[in-house]
């Protein structure tokens, strides 16, 4: 690195501890934390600039101290370079942007697949929620926030790209081209299983998702139906308000859901009886593949004891974050706000716990014939990460429908 690019890298440095000063007089912050942590982290960035083994490029040290810095808050917590957050609203700006219907978040230091659209480039490409993506286009995933993965997975409709996807109970990566596509909202599947018995299966919740869900259950109750299974599972994309509305749909009275934050006033969102429309039986199914948004959902029935929520644990990504844009041009998607449970419990701490605990079937290897795999690490701990079965051996599902065909117990 040249004497000007040492000078302006210092410049930036004495300009952020001025700043920081400056905040301290001023009352900015309460206790002095904040300004010991710049001044540790300018000694250290001085100390790597004098000692370092090699002349170290400090751009790239100081982005990744940034990054580093983001992914300690959390897995959603994103910096973008100036170069990463010019792509990014390019790909924003234009309309045409296509993508591979995958739902992200960070676990064992990689980016991990939690859902995966139905009839998206992701399930056309055999990746299953649960698949670790060890690399992205060639960049190890190792140092790359959930930001920067899904900014490199947008593009062209019809241009491939090639991730590293290490499965369950292998230890090397296979690579896979991702095409990607300029995604229809996902329908709602409607299934009758036994006579006053539906499914409705939800794989996202999408704007004008409640209405729809509205609509369907007024058609099912026309055609008899007395009880019914929202079935969330692999439902990772959506709007919280669609969650709202569509709880409403089912809670008369309650706290569905708080949102709180330290620079986000808290808001209560509330059941509101007149839109209650099915007043009968219902059950939600749920596993570790359900986040964000049916989080909400879910949790609102489980509070209020509207209904079973049945299945595993969800995963915990229900919150809401800001893009906040720096001088330099660099800008951070930062979450600035959790949803809490009717109990007040962080739903990202927590997850969504059931009231009736149901395992999912573990997934098959069988056809694994590689005698020198390992497990990838820890992944056999994370309960739910496979893919939700289909077939009529579905424990979830048939727990649920035990329970909703049970005869009801009349108080004594």
């Amino acid at each position: 690195m040249n004497r000007a690019s040492r000078i302006g890298i210092l410049c930036v440095s004495v300009a952020i501890f001025c700043y920081a000063g400056i905040g301290h007089v001023l009352g900015r912050t309460p206790d002095d934390k904040a300004y010991k942590s710049l001044t540790v982290y300018g000694e250290v960035l001085q100390k790597v600039q004098q000692d370092y083994v090699d002349d170290p490029n400090m751009r790239t040290v100081t982005a990744g101290s940034l990054h580093g810095m983001l992914e300690s808050l959390d897995a959603q917590s994103s910096y973008l370079t100036p170069r990463e957050y010019d792509e990014y609203k390019k790909k924003l700006a234009n309309t045409g942007t296509a993508e591979t219907g995958l739902t992200l978040s960070k676990r064992y230091g990689y980016i991990i697949v939690l859902s995966v659209l139905p009839d998206g480039p992701g399930t056309k490409a055999g990746i299953r929620s649960g698949d670790i993506f060890e690399s992205i286009s060639g960049f190890t995933t190792r140092d790359m926030s959930v930001g920067q993965a899904m900014n490199l997975l947008s593009g062209q409709p019809g241009t491939a790209i090639k991730v590293g996807v290490i499965r369950r109970g292998k230890a090397t990566p296979e690579e896979v081209d991702l095409v990607r596509e300029k995604l229809a909202t996902p329908k709602i599947i409607t299934q009758k299983v036994d006579p006053d018995i539906m499914v409705l299966r939800i794989p996202s919740l999408d704007a004008g998702r409640a209405d729809e869900i509205r609509n369907r259950l007024l058609d099912a109750e026309k055609q008899g139906i007395r009880k019914v299974i929202l079935d969330v599972r692999e439902c990772g994309r959506g709007q919280v308000p669609e969650a709202i509305s569509t709880a409403r749909l089912f809670v008369p009275t309650g706290i569905l859901t708080t949102l709180r934050g330290q620079t986000v006033s808290a808001q209560v969102f509330s059941a509101e009886p007149k839109q209650v429309i099915w007043k009968n039986p219902v059950s939600v199914l749920i596993d570790a593949t359900t986040s964000g948004a049916a989080e909400v959902l879910a949790s609102a029935i489980a509070a209020n004891h509207r209904g079973n929520v049945v299945g595993e644990r969800t995963f915990g990504l229900a919150s809401e974050q800001r893009l906040i844009t720096l001088d330099d041009g660099a800008a951070l998607i930062l979450t600035v706000a959790n949803y809490y449970n009717p109990g007040g419990k962080s739903i990202v701490e927590e997850g969504v716990v059931p009231t009736e605990v149901v395992h999912a079937i573990p997934e098959d290897d069988s056809d694994s014939t590689d005698e020198d795999a390992a497990p990838a690490p820890e992944t056999q701990k994370e309960p739910g990460l496979g893919p939700r079965p289909l077939s009529p051996e579905d424990p979830i599902f048939h727990r649920a429908l035990d329970l909703l065909k049970a005869p009801v117990k009349k108080a004594a």
